[in-house]
């Protein structure tokens, strides 16, 4: 018995899924008026405010990421006009961030891809102003003490999550796609 109860604690300790949790982060947008082309794109980054992923041996389980929207920051401007873009994307003609200060990424799967250069499909659940949607993404991931996921340029449409842009133009003069590239270090 006394066997058994060992062996019991050895394996279910290795059944239980172990946290990472994120260490670094970097996130880089791109927005794009109705060419998607870097000449009519605005870049910038947005802040992590935690995360972490779910463990199983060398595998990734689960995980979830949450997104400080207030930080949403453009990069390709400067002075009063980066200020004037920063709040334009803050207020209710896109993000809304003092409703919705917050957004989350759930991952609910990894799976291999043929993707040489980044061999893995990042499943899971966006939540943006309070709608959920799946998105996926192309990744790569280094595995050891520290682990590093890195993905691969990717979008979702905006206009899924009520991104809308408010004006009489509405959204004529600017693309569904945001583009996004995440960099996440875990220990």
């Amino acid at each position: 018995m006394k066997y058994f109860s060992i062996l019991f604690v050895f394996f279910a300790t290795f059944a239980i899924a172990q946290n990472k949790n994120v260490t670094s982060s970097s996130i880089i947008w791109w927005g794009y008026k109705m060419a998607k082309t870097e000449a009519s794109s605005h870049t910038g980054t947005l802040g992590l405010k935690s995360g972490k992923f779910a463990m199983k041996g060398k595998n990734i389980v689960g995980g979830s990421f949450v997104f400080d929207m207030n930080s949403l920051t453009s990069t390709d401007l400067t002075g009063d006009r980066m200020q004037k873009l920063n709040s334009h994307l803050k207020n209710g003609d896109f993000f809304e961030t003092e409703k919705f200060p917050l957004a989350t990424y759930v991952i609910t799967s990894v799976q291999k891809s043929s993707n040489k250069s980044f061999p893995y499909l990042i499943n899971g659940n966006l939540t943006l102003k309070g709608i959920t949607k799946k998105v996926s993404f192309p990744a790569k991931i280094s595995f050891g003490d520290v682990l590093t996921l890195e993905s691969d340029k990717f979008s979702f449409n905006r206009q899924d999550f009520n991104v809308e842009y408010q004006s009489s133009m509405k959204d004529v003069v600017i693309n569904n796609d945001i583009d996004l590239k995440i960099k996440v270090s875990a220990k």
